[in-house]
């Protein structure tokens, strides 16, 4: 089974009960649950419960890590239904304790005003060297924590308009891009594209608060966790089509990061924003 079918697997949750289901996580070495499947499994339980609207921004909190080995059963509170907003809140359960809440809220499509932050300009996908070329040619100098995560195949490929930054250590303005896209062509069905945006956005983001500091999150140095994540949907896009996913973190401190991105197509249309605080200690040595 291919990385982006295994996706679309664990997307397609279980119902169980009216407002109530069941997702399951891939089978790999993974010690927890990765958080931006939990985000997408939790907005695709919210969505099963909305009348076609789609969402345009949801926001939650980790507040435990999430058992790989186990079901995380999905309960949706549907708090309200308007005439223009909808707003579901999603918990997800393991053992019996909550690992994740958050709220959704959904908009019928409408006319107004409108403008957006122009796209970077940065190197195009086609002008950086695939995952596969920067595997053949880095990949015997990568420690073995970031040589352990590019062996994985994935559904979301990353072209790092930087990928330096992971061998040479040094300390940069704490900015970073990356194109994403799904690894193979995704069904048409527009909460598809959201819900594998959702999972995406987790990735690489909680990273750009140790840019900074010539650090990442693959160095056995540091202990990270994403501790909340918002994300808005502004446009309609196509998670199989090369999107630039571009982040800043503004501040560190208190063993925490805030970072915010900003996701765009190809074409220069911004498309969602994501913010996110995570956590960023130092292991320490005893």
């Amino acid at each position: 089974m291919s990385a982006v079918a295994d996706l679309l697997r664990i997307l397609d949750l279980e119902p169980l009960e009216r407002n109530l289901f069941r997702g399951l996580s891939p089978q790999t070495d993974w010690q927890r649950v990765f958080g931006g499947q939990v985000v997408g499994q939790a907005l695709v339980a919210a969505t099963r419960t909305v009348d076609g609207r789609p969402p345009h921004s949801l926001h939650g909190y980790f507040m435990r890590p999430g058992d790989p080995k186990a079901p995380i059963i999905y309960e949706v509170d549907r708090i309200h239904d308007g005439r223009s907003f909808v707003t579901r809140r999603v918990n997800a359960i393991q053992h019996g304790q909550a690992i994740f809440s958050m709220a959704a809220s959904y908009h019928r499509d409408e006319e107004g005003y409108s403008h957006q932050m122009d796209m970077p300009d940065v190197p195009r996908p086609e002008e950086l060297p695939s995952e596969q070329a920067l595997k053949e040619q880095l990949m015997p100098t990568m420690p073995q924590a970031i040589r352990l995560y590019f062996e994985r195949e994935r559904p979301i490929e990353l072209r790092h308009a930087d990928p330096m930054r992971f061998l040479d250590g040094k300390p940069r303005p704490p900015f970073q891009s990356v194109w994403i896209r799904a690894t193979a062509p995704l069904p048409d069905d527009p909460a598809i594209h959201q819900c594998v945006l959702a999972y995406a956005s987790d990735m690489t983001l909680l990273d750009t608060a140790l840019v900074a500091h010539g650090d990442t999150v693959f160095s056995g140095e540091i202990m990270a966790a994403s501790l909340d994540h918002a994300l808005w949907f502004h446009r309609p896009f196509r998670a199989d089509e090369w999107l630039l996913y571009t982040q800043d973190s503004p501040f560190a401190g208190g063993a925490r990061g805030l970072t915010r991105g900003r996701i765009y197509t190809e074409g220069g249309e911004l498309v969602a924003s994501v913010a996110q605080e995570g956590l960023i200690r130092r292991r320490r040595r005893d």
